[in-house]
């Protein structure tokens, strides 16, 4: 495939996840010869585990401790990881590029006032008249600023108060789809010479209470240990293990990194989002017509790096399609290694693709048992995410030659 002024290029890469700070520690892990150590926090949500935040410096992106304090975490993480993207891309203190740059955000509503919740939920055992109760409570114990702090588009305002991106800005809300629609749509604006930069990614607080009951609600939480992602067992729970992460990409068209000496990641030669029923085969015939610019992807030298949420059903039907689309190619789940982060999970799959492609690695497998080892170096990548309750997404990234 020819080069055009118009590919999509990713220039800059932010991930922050329970593996570490910034691209370096996430490159270690993919170029080891052996599957990274899970990093998990068992005791604090007992039963639940969830992969926590690593150790951070919020300082080193988000100068001004009064910005600081203003967030809630997930945004301090989208914000922190949004600025080690623009950083790693060389856009940090360019502020002409930072005032024309679109910034596409996922983001999901804010953090809950939890002693509020508890309230609720304990008189509501004492009273029948519940939707009473809620009316009474509602409007008695919520403080008005929770409301403004739970904005979803405060990630994306957050970031250009810190980082000064103010050229276009979108937030999608809507769990995974969120984060595909996001890169879906910076990808098209790119193509299409609408724009020719842009910061796009989001950003999950797993280490939530409220977070853990909507997962374990619909059943879909592991309960006990921790266990990578194909291997994980019906008597466990559900499959999910969540992962406070953020991760941001800065894309370009390819005349637009070259034109300032950029160092380009790799090429992003197709993407797409889709969702519908997944009875009767629904699911397996949308994930095949995604993956179909992969088919003629070399099998030994593709990585994919699946998004699987590890929720048994789907996570089974997923890699049934891609061993029986993509026969050969070496499939990664990454949620295993860094938890399931939601909104961000089609980004932070990309930011490990694009370290992965570069790097032309052999990336060890995540899930020994159910993982096959990479026989070349990655010189594609395929990335998937299969919303936990809907939607799915797909992307093909090319090493530069």
């Amino acid at each position: 495939m020819g080069k055009s002024a118009n590919d999509v290029v990713i220039s800059g890469i932010g991930i922050v996840t329970c593996q570490g700070v910034g691209k370096d520690a996430h490159l270690a892990l993919l170029t080891a010869g052996e599957a990274p150590k899970a990093i998990v926090e068992t005791d604090k949500f007992k039963p639940y585990p969830v992969h926590p935040l690593p150790e951070i410096d919020w300082s080193q992106q988000i100068a001004k401790r009064g910005d600081q304090r203003q967030m809630e975490n997930w945004q301090r993480i989208g914000v922190f990881a949004a600025g080690l993207a623009l950083d790693d891309a060389g856009f940090k203190d360019d502020a002409e590029a930072c005032g024309t740059m679109d910034m596409i955000v996922a983001a999901g509503g804010g953090e809950r006032d939890i002693n509020v919740d508890t309230l609720i939920v304990d008189e509501g055992l004492k009273r029948n008249d519940r939707e009473l109760l809620l009316n009474e409570k509602l409007t008695t114990e919520l403080r008005p600023t929770l409301f403004l702090a739970q904005l979803s588009n405060l990630l994306a305002g957050n970031i250009s108060i810190v980082h000064k991106v103010t050229g276009s800005s979108r937030t999608f809300m809507g769990e995974e789809a969120a984060g595909i629609s996001a890169v879906e749509t910076a990808f098209y604006r790119i193509k299409s010479g609408e724009s020719s930069h842009a910061l796009v990614g989001g950003a999950f607080a797993a280490e939530r209470q409220d977070m853990i009951l909507l997962t374990e609600a619909i059943g879909a939480h592991t309960r006990g240990d921790w266990a990578p992602l194909w291997s994980r067992k019906d008597k466990d729970g559900g499959g999910m293990i969540t992962g406070s992460a953020g991760a941001f990409l800065v894309l370009e068209s390819r005349q637009h990194a070259e034109a300032r000496g950029a160092h380009i990641y790799a090429t992003i030669t197709s993407i797409e989002g889709d969702r519908g029923n997944r009875n009767a085969g629904n699911f397996e015939k949308r994930l095949e017509r995604l993956l179909e610019p992969a088919a003629k992807l070399a099998p030994e030298s593709t990585a994919i790096f699946s998004g699987s949420t590890g929720m048994h059903d789907l996570a089974e039907r997923e890699k049934a399609v891609l061993e029986h689309t993509l026969p050969g190619a070496a499939i990664r789940g990454f949620g295993g290694i860094s938890g399931h982060a939601l909104e961000a999970q089609f980004t932070l799959g990309l930011a490990f693709a694009a370290l992965a492609v570069d790097a032309k690695a052999k990336v060890p497998a995540f899930d020994p048992a159910h993982e096959k080892a990479m026989i070349a170096a990655a010189d594609a990548a395929v990335v998937t995410t299969v919303g936990h309750q809907r939607g799915e997404g797909v992307a093909v990234l090319s090493a530069e030659a």
